[in-house]
Order: C-alpha cells, then structure tokens, then sequence
C-alpha cells in the first residue's frame, strides 16, 4: 500500500491534512452555529451552509484555470493565506445582528476564494507525480493513501471543536453562541501547520508545480498524441462523470446538515457501556492502529516486522481494555461529534478496499474507475436507506420540537450505521473519481478539469440545501427518501453510459 510511492505524496498529503483539520473543525459546528447565533430556521441555515460548500467546491473552476497559467504551486500558496484571512475573521465574535451576519459572508467568501486556489491544485500536483513511467501504476493506491491523509485531519476535528467550545464556556464563561468562534479559530492554526509542511518538503514534489505555459511545448506534443477528436471524447466522458457526482454530493454532504439535525433532534444525548467508547476519538485511533497491525501482519515478509506489528495490535487492545474499565457511568452525546465516524471509517476501510481491489486486480476482475463510482452511487442509495428504516414511526421534525421533554429518541446506532454504509460509497467514489480526472484529463486541461470535478461537486453541495427545506413537516422516511431516489437514477445513468467511459479509461 505504502510502498515505492514517491516522497512528495506523502508531504502533499500532510499538508492537505492541515487544511482539512481546520476546516472541518469548522464545518462539525456551522449549521448549528448559523442557529443557535442568528436564530436562522432550518431552510434558512441550509440555503447558507449549502451555499459555502457551494463556493467552496465550485471556485476550483477559477483555480484551476489561473494554476494552467501561473503555476500550481504559485496558486497553493496564495490559497493558503486568502483563508487564514477568511478563518480569522469568522473567528471574531460579533454578536448576532445583520452586521454579524455580513461580516460572517464576507469571511465564508474568503474561506472560499482561497479554498478554491489551493484544493484543486494540490490534487493535481499529487496527480503530476504519477507522470512519471515509474510511478504510474500507483496513481489510484496514491490517490487512495492521499484520501485517507485527508480524513485523519476531518476524524479529530468535531472532537477538536466540541473540546474547545466546552472550554470556553466551562473556563472563560463564554456562551454557547460565542464559544463557536473559537472552534473557528482551530482552523486558523491548522493552516500555519499546514504551509509550513508543505515549504518544508517543497524539494520533494517541486517538479509538479510547474505552470502548463511554461511546459506549452512539451504538452503540444502530448495533445499531438492523441487520436483526432480524442481531446473532445475525453472531456464529454469526464463531463459524464461530472454529472453523476452531483447527486452523490448532495446526499453525502447532509452529514452537516439535516443528519447533523437528525443527530441534535432525534438522538440519544447520553450513552454507557461498550457503545460509549465510540464517542471517544480516541479509542476510534485504537481501533484503526488494531486495523493497520493487522495488515503489517499479514503482508510481514521478516521475523522483526511480524514482531512489531504484533506489539502494535496487542498494545491498542491492552488500551482499550484499560480505557473500558475506567469507562464514566454515563457519555454525553453532543451532535457535532457524529462527524468523527465517516472520517475515521474512511481511515481504517482505505486499506481494506485496496487490498480487495488488488486481489481483484490480480484475478484479472477489478472494476474500472467509471464502475466503482456508481457502485459507489448504490452504495450511498443503501446508507439512506438505513435511515429510512430507523425513522419509521418517528414524529416530524416540527412535531419533534412541539413535543418538548415527551420526544421520541432513537439508538446513535442508527446514525453510525448510516456513516459506515456512506462511507463504504465514498471510498468507491471519490478518490477513484479524482484518479480518473488526473488520468483522462487532456494534458493541458488538466487544471480545468479538475475544477470541473469541484464544480460538479459546489452544485451537488448547493443541492444540500434541499434537506433543509424538507426539514420540517415531512415525515423522515419521506426525506430518506429523496437521496435514496437521486443516487438510484444517478446510478442507472453512469450504468447506462459505462462503455464510454471504460473506453477512454484504457
């Protein structure tokens, strides 16, 4: 898995950790901050948290144009700092008055502006390492290794903001509606770690950065390499893709909204026992180093790395047991902190799905990128379906909150359940979905396309928004039920179109 990639991923994927960690300590909190500090319906909430992922997703376009110009890394940098701009001044608490709420916009337009400078383009560059005849074959394991450095920043960040509010309430005797800036404020630290990771490896992936005009010759050449007309069927295979990613998006990315809701309205607020230590961070990174030492153990080929893989897993196990016995009489559940589940699943499946998939590869049966994407896109029909299951016989949302203290709430099962099965779907998705734009990608689109990944993705987050909307008198199964039947047709659409898109894959 880990072996013979070349030394700039692993610096890359560190510094996107940085960038991620901070951002999703913001996003565990901000539907709920847009609530509790502006008193926003959710509709309301919705239309602005949609409207963020929106930006955040569609401004790649920009980036990715600006990078085919100027440079990748050029454009990395200066993204860097646009939304440390943009976090620090979403961290200054200024009430909850329409000045508050436009210097909130001003901020999240920041946040945006430099996300779409520096997220796209630093995919790319991981994307140029694999250019090289002897990295080529690891262009999805890359991808892969890069997904899942991702989701280890996203796994600590709710605990991050949850830890921290309760801080400045319980310590500087904040309020709640003002103790969310200081969640805001991790994010800004988080990028100081991150630009300077990525300065400190810069030697190791320098190469990538270099800007498509000063390499116009070179990738003349490969354009003239094509077949005639195969530019153009490459990019209508991957506008195809764009399409279809949409609607994955928009159900995947209600785990900040209207699951995030589901998790704060109708959930358990306190656990015991064995089920409790999943809301430990924590004891969530025992389990995936149990994961990890058990892999090492397998792939072992010396007495010293059996040894040591076997010390790894026993002292992870000899923790939690400890951890067990010192266990509280009861956890509190705090809605934000269901968010650790899809990153930390991400983390521990990734090796997992790489090792079935080279099993497959092996056996001569693994499925192309297009076919994985919508699996994936079945997948995530499955995940809603949990939900649909676990709301039956449940009030309404605006029922729910009439009937006060008298409330139904159901098992956080439910919820984690939901998180495993999405993330199942999104390992299928997503990175292979990023492995296939750098693969098809013409040579000198490549910035451009990868924008087009994140434009299909800001309109898929900008449909998030109808959660919110749907928020309130449907019954749940019914809400359930509209991402079920997105993803459903979405798969149908990619199986229908797969032998064009598995004929420019080859």
């Amino acid at each position: 898995m880990f072996e013979n990639q070349p030394k700039g991923l692993y610096a890359l994927a560190l510094a996107n950790t940085g960038e991620r960690f901070g951002y999703y300590t913001m996003i565990a909190v901000f539907a709920l901050f847009l609530r509790a500090n502006f008193g926003l319906d959710p509709g309301e909430a919705g239309l602005i948290y949609s409207s963020f992922l929106m930006l955040v997703y569609f401004l790649p376009v920009l980036g990715g144009v600006l990078a085919d110009l100027f440079g990748y890394g050029r454009m990395v940098t200066t993204g860097i700092m646009v939304m440390f701009l943009g976090y620090v001044a979403l961290a200054v608490p200024l009430g909850g008055d329409q000045v508050a709420l436009w210097a909130m916009m001003g901020a999240l337009l920041l946040i945006s502006v430099g996300t779409g400078l520096f997220k796209g383009n630093l995919q790319v560059m991981v994307g140029n390492l694999y250019d090289d005849p002897r990295y080529s074959d690891r262009r999805d394991a890359a991808f892969s290794i890069f997904y899942m450095a991702i989701n280890i920043g996203a796994m600590f960040a709710p605990t991050a903001a949850v830890k921290i509010m309760e801080w400045a309430q319980t310590s500087l005797g904040v309020s709640e509606a003002d103790s969310y800036h200081f969640a805001f404020a991790v994010a800004c630290v988080s990028l100081i770690v991150s630009i300077a990771i990525f300065y400190a490896f810069r030697s190791t992936f320098r190469h990538t950065e270099v800007s498509s005009m000063s390499k116009q010759r070179k990738e003349k050449v490969a354009d003239d390499q094509l077949a005639p007309g195969e530019t153009s069927r490459r990019v209508v295979a991957l506008i195809l893709v764009f399409i279809v990613v949409i609607f994955f998006w928009m159900a995947f990315h209600q785990n900040g909204l209207t699951l995030t809701f589901f998790a704060n309205e109708f959930t358990a607020k306190s656990t015991s026992g064995l089920q409790s230590m999943a809301f430990d961070v924590w004891n969530l990174v025992m389990c995936i180093i149990i994961v990890y030492a058990a892999f090492a153990l397998y792939e072992s080929k010396t007495k010293r790395s059996r040894n040591i893989a076997i010390g790894a897993m026993a002292a992870a196990v000899i923790v939690l047991v400890v951890r067990y016995f010192y266990l509280p009489e009861s956890t509190a559940i705090d809605a934000p902190i269901f968010q650790q589940f899809n990153p930390c699943f991400v983390v521990a499946l990734t090796p997992v799905s790489m090792a079935v998939f080279g099993w497959l590869a092996r056996k001569g049966k693994e499925p192309s990128a297009p076919r994985k994407i919508a699996l994936g896109m079945l997948v995530a029909a499955a995940a809603y379906l949990i939900m649909v299951v676990g709301s039956m016989g449940l009030l309404t949302p605006n029922e729910q909150q009439a009937a006060g203290d008298s409330a139904t709430l159901v098992s956080p099962n439910w919820l984690i359940s939901t998180y495993l099965v999405l993330t199942f779907g999104e390992l299928l998705l997503s990175p292979m979905g990023i492995s296939f734009v750098t693969k098809v990608a013409p040579p000198k689109l490549k910035g451009l396309m990868m924008g087009g990944w994140f434009a299909s993705t800001a309109i898929g987050n900008f449909l998030v928004s109808v959660g919110g909307y749907l928020w309130g008198d449907l019954p749940l199964w019914q809400v359930w039920s509209v991402f079920i039947g997105v993803c459903l047709v979405s798969a149908a659409f990619m199986f229908i179109m797969m032998r064009r898109l598995e004929k420019v894959a080859r």
